[in-house]
């Protein structure tokens, strides 16, 4: 039985399989991840795990808080948050790193909770960055948190997965950042949307680790949900030094060299004839330095040919998880050695930790930035999300070694940011305009991308747990969009009211969509859409208005994760047939009408089966753990149940 990767990790921290039964792609199972990491949510997710009725922590070796978003903010209302978190974390007997530490992802690493076949997940998008280190690596919303201090478990959907094969050689001066630029830049087009990546090819030999780290951070803005690197040579003697690192801390260590070279000999590998949903390519030999930019990363030029516009930046930044490791900053020393960054540019420097900041320090790297005339800021997250100094004003150009660059993020709405490596920040701080410390011939990367067809047919049936309908007969709503968003289905106007009544939610569903939804639909009927349903903003109510006026279940050709994640909480039932979208685009071809009312729709959940106009169409049975959180209302019922007396 075939795997990637992805699948054989999320088999070890599957709970409650039956013999021979493995997670795979499409398949919804409980996990019980290695750790969980929350930074300054911690006190959110508190307020959650009491919510619950929760009172203690079933294990206090798995969560980890480690603070790094508002550090520079001293006010006596976040130091009292602050304390708050580290009593609760004193109390429960849990690892606790304060701030000024570090940011929580680069902590989690340096101090060897990630290490290679774990599932280490995180309150954060950018969890992602622990594939770096052969870890999966992967997002979990606060309710998820919660459930996993709770009970030590959540539930989470195995992803589709992706190959990325790199190969060739980096060309000198070429770095991580410009990797996964290019990477977002070419393939653009949802090609990686809510899969997990697997890097593959000869070209991840010459990859160093903080250039991994760079990569696996950011597939988050790519749109997948993690990004794994294999267990290879280098990533082993990262690890020994990660160790020995360890060893000279604590009479304890977390991990030790016995430990490495033991994780080494049984590591988990892809078979070689796993199924991928899609196999990409991308020549790092043919990669050289671009921008993202402004206000969306997967919009990529070139520096040949944005140096010719010669923009003009106020701000420079050298900072966040992405991009503020030892050799980031080493890079950005070397181009400002001597040099002063130019009269009208600001430029921010906050390192990834304490310990990258220490060493910096002791290699001069620090005082070399310091003496260009670079702003120091604490090890955190800060500027990267519009927190404490620096932050863009009103008509500033930006450009940043940071992740993200959306509009506002870093300061104001009328402001602009464009993202590039920490050499080409470096260069642009002290020529003032957007410039490569070196001259590139101006060529797109080679790459190429193929999507790859699964066999057709449902493999399997399951059992139907008490509670849980066997079937569903109903009416055919067919919305014939792609990338409905969450305003679409709930407006956001009605979002933050706390005196909506459930009677109102439900008739206020779709009207942004479709102003005539409510005099269309009916209780029972099933909605089906197009591709990436949900997409948007994370609003909880998109999912509970639909439930609320007696829809069925969706069904769409994908969803937007959050939206799928959303809805299971709060135990309604949505799941991908892209065959059957693909009919109903073709049987309603020339309609244009938002909401288009089909005939009777039957939906098996016990064989996986859909019958409609005298057509079948497959798709993965519902698992038992998918099952339970419908019958029991959502996850905060089911985590409730689960919990023992003494929790």
């Amino acid at each position: 039985m075939s795997l990637t990767l992805v699948e054989k990790i999320a088999t070890a921290h599957a709970v409650g399989l039956t013999e021979g039964e493995v997670a795979r792609s499409g398949g919804i199972v409980t996990i019980r991840p290695k750790h969980i990491m929350t930074h300054d949510n911690t006190s959110a997710v508190m307020g959650k795990f009491k919510a619950i009725g929760a009172s203690n922590i079933r294990d206090p070796r798995q969560p980890v808080f480690a603070i790094d978003h508002d550090i520079q903010n001293h006010s006596a209302a976040n130091l009292g948050k602050y304390a708050k978190i580290e009593k609760f974390a004193h109390d429960q007997g849990v690892d606790f790193y304060p701030a000024g530490t570090g940011i929580s992802h680069q902590v989690i690493v340096e101090e060897g909770y990630a290490i290679p076949g774990a599932m280490v997940v995180g309150s954060d998008s950018h969890s992602n960055l622990y594939g770096a280190v052969g870890a999966l690596g992967t997002p979990v919303v606060r309710t998820d948190a919660a459930s996993i201090w709770a009970t030590g478990t959540t539930w989470w959907q195995v992803p589709r997965v992706a190959r990325v094969r790199l190969t060739g050689t980096l060309q000198p001066g070429v770095v991580g950042k410009d990797v996964i630029i290019a990477l977002c830049g070419v393939f653009n087009n949802d090609e990686v949307l809510n899969h997990a990546v697997e890097f593959a090819g000869d070209g991840i030999a010459a990859l160093s680790m903080d250039e991994r780290m760079s990569i696996a951070n950011m597939t988050t803005e790519w749109g997948a949900l993690a990004g794994v690197f294999p267990f290879d040579q280098v990533l082993k003697d990262y690890l020994l030094t990660r160790a020995r690192y360890l060893a000279r801390k604590s009479k304890s260590p977390r991990l030790t060299v016995e430990d490495v070279e033991q994780l080494h000999e049984s590591r988990l590998e892809a078979d070689a004839d796993a199924f991928y949903a899609a196999d990409l390519e991308l020549d790092l030999g043919t990669v050289i330095p671009h921008v993202s930019g402004p206000d969306h990363v997967k919009v990529m030029r070139a520096l040949p040919e944005i140096e010719t516009d010669r923009v003009k930046v106020n701000k420079a930044y050298l900072l966040s998880c992405v991009n503020a490791r030892l050799a980031d900053l080493q890079a950005a020393a070397k181009i400002m050695s001597g040099q002063a960054v130019a009269e009208h540019v600001d430029f921010y420097v906050a390192a990834a930790s304490a310990n990258v900041q220490s060493a910096a320090e002791e290699d001069g790297t620090w005082k070399t930035l310091l003496d260009a005339g670079a702003h120091p800021l604490p090890p955190g997250c800060g500027t990267c999300i519009g927190l404490g100094a620096g932050t863009l004003e009103d008509g500033e150009i930006g450009i940043s070694a940071t992740n993200r660059n959306f509009k506002g993020r870093m300061g104001s709405r009328d402001a602009q940011a464009y993202l590039a490596s920490p050499a080409v920040v470096a260069a642009s701080a002290l020529a003032g305009y957007i410039c490569a410390p070196t001259a590139y011939e101006d060529r797109e990367p080679a790459h190429s991308f193929q999507r790859n067809q699964a066999a057709a047919g449902s493999d399997s049936s399951v059992e139907i747990i008490d509670g849980f309908p066997e079937s569903v007969d109903g009416r055919l709503l067919w919305l014939p969009v792609d990338n409905l968003n969450t305003d679409g289905i709930y407006s956001g106007q009605l979002t933050y009211r706390d005196d909506v009544t459930e009677s109102e939610m439900a008739a206020a569903a779709m009207a942004n969509y479709d102003p005539d939804f409510d005099g269309k639909s009916l209780s029972g009927d099933v909605i089906v859409a197009g591709r990436n349903f949900g997409t948007g903003s994370s609003r909880e109510q998109a999912a509970t208005c639909l439930k609320l006026r007696g829809i069925a279940c969706v069904i769409a050709e994908s969803f937007s994760e959050t939206y799928k994640r959303n809805a299971f909480n709060n135990g309604f039932i949505c799941f991908e047939c892209p065959e059957l979208v693909s009919w109903c685009r073709n049987e309603h071809q020339g309609r244009t009408d938002p909401t288009q009312v089909g005939g009777a729709i039957q939906v098996d959940y016990g064989t996986g089966e859909i019958h409609l106009a005298g057509q079948q169409f497959v798709f993965a049975p519902l698992s038992p753990t998918a099952q339970e959180l419908v019958v029991a209302d959502g996850a905060e019922n089911l985590v409730r149940s689960r919990m023992s007396p003494s929790d």
